[in-house]
């Protein structure tokens, strides 16, 4: 019966995902890219070129999913002529299912911006060096997560713990519907373990808190003034050899009317760090006139609590018991080395589908 059910979500996404019009969408798209004056545009052409490459995945997609459902026919006939076709029948699911959950969950990405790539900040919160430990664990796992992903990252600003851990870091990370997937990830996450700081092995409770901001391409012109602008140079601190710490090449921008602070380090040029911080600010600027428009729906800043005992959005308890839970979605997974490993995709899904 769970198989017959999964094979109909499987005819479903067949219906949903139609190869021929996205066949003759690419026919049209490819005629434009042979046309002799494509390339006098570099804008145009390079929106054309990603449209054709999201094209190209969704009939591969749709293909896959249609010889599936064709090997599934096959097996489940074979299986009424009374053939022992069972285990390759669940065999053939478990192929399945995992690519349709990720179907689906393109499917529930329908918001403005969330097919763009994304900035994400980590700020450690109540709990020092504990909480410094806990977001830098909560670095890793998005890391781990990107990389699961094939997403690209670029950290772009981190300031060390004294002891342990990070005090803060913000980083890019660069793929189709990024932004749409870590809006689930917004807000603050609490931590519950045997203190590896503690001589005295006490459990400790740690705060972290996550703040996504979606890119903003050439296609949105975010207008920064000059005279909005404060512009601070600095010596880059931490790892980075001589360079990096004797050099002025750290920049810090203070958005006037807005207090909007960002900056990068990451970088032995100045210049890149400029660059690098513009596309943080107009990020970050461009949020602040979305929350604006949506002043009366539940928005980011709704969930950006304190990092403190009550406001947490996900807790992963490491002991007494193993288990991390999200409290919006109710979803709750035991197998908490998995997920800290990056395997996110079920919290996602979940908050998506809530």
């Amino acid at each position: 019966e769970s198989t017959l059910r999964s094979a109909s979500k499987l005819k479903l996404c067949g219906a949903i995902f139609d190869a021929p019009a996205k066949l003759a969408e690419l026919t049209k798209t490819e005629e434009e890219i042979s046309s002799p004056d494509f390339w006098n545009s570099p804008e145009r052409s390079q929106k054309v070129m990603v449209e054709r490459k999201r094209l190209e995945e969704g009939i591969a997609s749709a293909k896959q999913v249609t010889g599936g459902i064709e090997d599934l026919d096959t097996l489940f006939e074979l299986m009424r002529e009374g053939e022992s076709v069972g285990p390759d029948i669940e065999a053939e699911m478990k192929r399945f299912q995992s690519h349709v959950d990720r179907l689906e969950t393109a499917m529930l990405l329908s918001g403005e911006n969330d097919h763009r790539s994304a900035i994400l900040t980590i700020h450690p919160g109540a709990g020092g060096t504990e909480s410094q430990d806990w977001a830098e664990m909560l670095m890793r796992m998005y890391l781990r997560w990107s990389e699961r992903m094939n997403f690209k990252t670029e950290i772009t600003d981190q300031l060390e713990g004294e002891g342990a851990g990070i005090k803060s870091v913000t980083f890019e990370v660069n793929g189709e519907n990024v932004y749409g997937m870590l809006q689930s990830e917004v807000g603050v996450h609490r931590l519950v373990r045997i203190s590896p700081f503690d001589s005295a092995a006490r459990r400790h409770t740690s705060f972290a808190s996550v703040f996504v901001y979606p890119q903003v391409d050439d296609e949105i012109n975010i207008e920064v003034k000059p005279d909005d602008l404060r512009i601070d140079v600095f010596r880059a601190s931490g790892a980075g050899g001589q360079h990096v710490n004797r050099t002025e090449s750290a920049v810090r921008f203070t958005h006037l009317p807005t207090g909007i602070v960002v900056q990068c380090q990451n970088e032995r040029s100045q210049h890149k760090n400029r660059a690098s911080a513009m596309k943080q600010l107009k990020a970050k600027l461009y949020e602040y006139e979305l929350e604006k428009k949506r002043a009366e729906e539940r928005v980011l800043e709704d969930t950006k609590l304190d990092n403190n005992f009550g406001s947490q959005i996900r807790s992963y308890v490491l002991a007494p018991y193993r288990m991390i839970k999200d409290h919006r979605t109710k979803f709750s997974v035991g197998d908490v080395d998995r997920v800290l490993d990056g395997d996110m995709e079920g919290f996602m899904r979940a908050f998506l589908v809530w």
